[in-house]
């Protein structure tokens, strides 16, 4: 059976190995007399937990199709064995928890790579501890997740909203003082509103307005009139998917585009390609662009491999699918061994130079360190995957990372 979303064949047909796969697998010695009979192995396990509908599901697309090519270019092998991924739903943070034991006692995952939203994210690592089991989270940002609720087996791809709200501070700042928050109800946008008011506070501004929207927000209406109506300097948003995408759509069709400035951490290039290029604006950070001429060469040829496997550009989630199952592969291979500390212990070590970037996971706190990129949606958008001009990376001097990350002292993390 074949995936319509990843266009792969869901890994629990052992066809799919082929001849790669067979050629390692052993033979198995039979009794006296009984012929010989050539047997797979039993394939390595590595568990996606990602949300297959919903308003993130456009993101965890390209997350999932971003793990898949990492797999397949290295031929669906790990440690010279047969390997597959097992793709698991998290519609909820209570289902994603029992997905995740599924993965575990069931499939016989050896590590999970997910983490569509904070709230899942947060359940899922504490589980991931109960289980002993490494995981990788590959999308969420909210600070705890590498800081007060870390803990041993929990890694973490996306940099944490305190860091990224600092980054795009000063841009916000670029506009003025008086600041209008409009944010999702759960941890991701609770964490923006939190660091975004401290900030604020210490730059001497003030907050002339702030609603926190539910997830699934089918109409902004009403608070765009209450933005329109307090006239702030610029919008600090804190919406994710397609609540980012509604909003910004809205905002447009109310005659505010072009009115008041928008500013927001982690945009998805799903997201502002669901807003469409009459809507699209404002001016972000984000983890990764296909067009930011500074790519390496290593991530050029990930973008034209994507491009030619799917039929279309490899967004910034495509990329962070990508690097976080490269981190889990490069590490079982490194360890040669499944066993949960050693794959752990690998990881501590695991560190890939891209160009003038490089990529590793901090041991204190598991936290990837990686800069971020400033961007700005382009005036005039001809290219409909196209949106965005690449203003900074943050921090310019990659030897500054530590600091703009945050201390051992700051970031609270007690693996215990």
């Amino acid at each position: 059976m074949t995936s319509a979303k990843t266009g792969l064949t869901l890994p629990r047909r052992k066809a799919l190995l082929g001849a790669a796969g067979l050629a390692a697998s052993p033979l198995v010695v039979a009794p006296l007399g009984a012929p010989f009979v050539a047997r797979a192995a039993e394939p390595i396990r590595i568990g996606v937990l990602l949300a297959k509908t919903g308003q993130i599901a456009a993101q965890t697309e390209y997350l999932a199709n971003g793990t898949f090519l990492a797999m397949h270019e290295r031929n669906n092998t790990l440690m010279g064995q047969p390997a597959e991924l097992v793709w698991l739903d998290e519609p909820t943070p209570q289902a994603a928890t029992q997905n995740m034991q599924k993965l575990v006692q069931e499939n016989k995952v050896v590590a999970i790579l997910g983490g569509s939203l904070s709230s899942n994210a947060l359940a899922e690592e504490a589980t991931a501890a109960q289980l002993k089991v490494p995981f990788v989270c590959d999308n969420a940002a909210a600070t705890e997740i590498s800081g007060k609720n870390c803990n041993r087996y929990t890694f973490r791809l996306n940099t944490p909203v305190a860091v990224q709200q600092r980054m795009i501070t000063p841009y916000a700042l670029s506009y003025g003082k008086r600041w209008y928050h409009i944010t999702a109800s759960y941890a991701f946008g609770q964490d923006i509103l939190r660091q975004s008011r401290a900030l604020l506070k210490a730059a001497g501004g003030t907050e002339v307005g702030s609603d926190e929207a539910p997830l699934n927000t089918a109409d902004f209406s009403s608070f765009i009139l209450k933005i329109r109506q307090a006239k702030p300097d610029v919008v600090v948003g804190g919406l994710s998917g397609g609540d980012l995408s509604t909003f910004l759509k809205q905002w447009n069709e109310l005659g505010m585009k072009g009115k008041i400035p928008f500013v927001e951490i982690a945009i998805g290039d799903t997201d502002i390609w669901a807003v469409g290029p009459e809507a699209a604006t404002g001016t972000y950070t984000s983890l990764w662009y296909y067009k930011n001429p500074d790519n390496p060469p290593e991530e050029k040829a990930f973008a034209d491999a994507y491009q030619k496997k799917y039929r279309k550009p490899a967004a910034d989630k495509a990329w962070m699918g990508w690097i976080t199952a490269r981190s889990v592969f490069d590490s079982i291979d490194a360890a040669k061994s499944t066993e949960p500390m050693a794959i752990i212990e690998a990881m501590e070590g695991w560190k890939v130079q891209a160009g003038k970037s490089s990529y590793s996971y901090r041991k204190f706190d598991h936290q990837m360190l990686m800069q971020n990129l400033a961007v700005s949606v382009k005036d005039n958008i001809t290219d409909k995957w196209d949106y965005f001009d690449v203003k900074a990376t943050l921090p310019a001097n990659s030897a500054e990372l530590d600091k703009v990350f945050g201390t051992e002292a700051e970031i609270g993390c007690n693996m215990g």
